[in-house]
């Protein structure tokens, strides 16, 4: 579940911004190539830098997402610590189990509700990228 919210925002932020972004970046840099003035030295750096906005918002993207992802591991890391110490304290592995999955659950209850916010956050960044 968690997995299809994210991939649904992902989906999101390339449709409202990284394809304008790409766009803009095909649009510069056809710009730079027609111009028969220029050494093929400059229309190269030209084209790099028309490609730096692009690659920052997907870089930014991969990062949030990473950090999105490695602070759900933590927590499900966590719930797994937590039963393996119940169990090394005899708890029973029924009991075990079900507080394990209680824990998971809420890990991932916890992580659904900041993807709004990851979102906003990122086309926000995405569109001071943009400008």
């Amino acid at each position: 579940m968690v997995q299809e919210v994210a991939d649904s925002t992902v989906k999101s932020l390339e449709k409202e911004n990284i394809q304008k972004m790409q766009g803009l970046m095909f649009r510069c840099s056809t710009s730079y190539c027609e111009d028969t003035q220029a050494s093929l030295q400059q229309v190269h750096q030209c084209i790099k830098r028309c490609h730096v906005p692009l690659a920052q918002a997907q870089a930014l993207v991969i990062s949030e997402l990473e950090k999105f992802k490695d602070r759900l591991a933590r927590c499900t890391m966590q719930c797994n610590n937590k039963a393996k110490d119940s169990i090394d304290a005899g708890s029973k592995e029924l009991q075990v189990k079900q507080q394990l999955d209680s824990c998971v659950t809420k890990c991932v209850d916890d992580h659904m509700h900041l993807i709004p916010t990851m979102t906003k956050k990122m086309k926000e960044a995405l569109l001071a990228i943009g400008k």
